[in-house]
């Protein structure tokens, strides 16, 4: 049984600024989140008490403007950022898909690249060469699956990660904005297939702005303000019978 339990979830870093006697250069870099401290010592909140339940079936869409906070959700359930608060308790193998590129290597094809991403997500060549076909087919990559991964366009980088991802049917899987590139024809293929996932008791959680994608894809929504809830309920409830 999956199930992702957050409570009172905060996460609190220090700006180190570089000190210099140019002012340009003292400026804060751009962030989400609520800034505290003074001009020596800064910090930033990018979180500040999150607090959601998901079980087996549950299709999560994270949504708020930039800086909202959503990214820094996913990599904190993801096990990249260590939180600094609260309690985080997930049941389940996760996968996650936050950027195209991360992972492969420019210099080799796709097909090798299957082969280098299946060893980081802990496959054995034999569920490598099981998975290939599949993987191959559901890019719609074809010949170009033997040419290096830096010829690919944004759409055909997105296709074999998510055709990569989502092959051996990750328990939790979570999801950056980028999943909406591809045609319509890829995107109603990635969406039977995340609804797939769903239905065999996964959990999927989609940071987005495209309220469309969300109210196709999740059945809850969590929208953050400022790195703080500022809203989790049902999708039918947010964005009722027309999302905007």
């Amino acid at each position: 049984m999956v199930a992702i339990h957050v409570e009172g979830l905060k996460l609190t870093y220090e700006v180190r600024e570089k000190l210099t006697l140019a002012a340009r250069d003292r400026r804060l870099p751009q962030t989400g989140g609520t800034i505290t401290g003074n001009r020596r010592r800064r910090y930033v909140t990018a979180l500040d008490d999150v607090s959601f339940d998901l079980v087996a079936g549950d299709r999560l869409g994270l949504v708020g403007s930039n800086g909202a906070g959503k990214t820094t959700l996913l990599k904190v359930l993801y096990g990249i950022y260590e939180p600094t608060g609260g309690r985080i308790d997930i049941t389940g193998r996760v996968d996650a898909l936050f950027n195209i590129d991360l992972g492969f290597r420019q210099e080799a094809t796709g097909r090798r690249n299957i082969v280098l991403r299946g060893l980081i997500n802990g496959w054995d060549m034999d569920q490598i060469d099981a998975s290939m076909g599949d993987i191959i087919a559901f890019s719609e990559l074809g010949e170009f699956i033997d040419l290096p991964f830096k010829s690919y366009s944004q759409g055909m980088a997105a296709r074999l990660a998510f055709a990569i991802a989502t092959t051996l049917e990750p328990q939790i899987l979570l999801m950056d904005e980028w999943i909406g590139a591809g045609d319509a024809s890829f995107q109603a293929k990635a969406q039977e297939r995340m609804q797939r996932l769903a239905d065999h008791a996964g959990i999927i959680v989609l940071a987005s702005h495209q309220n469309d994608l969300v109210a196709r894809t999740c059945n809850k929504v969590l929208e953050l303000e400022h790195g703080r809830v500022k809203r989790f309920t049902t999708a039918s409830d947010y964005f009722g019978s027309s999302p905007t």
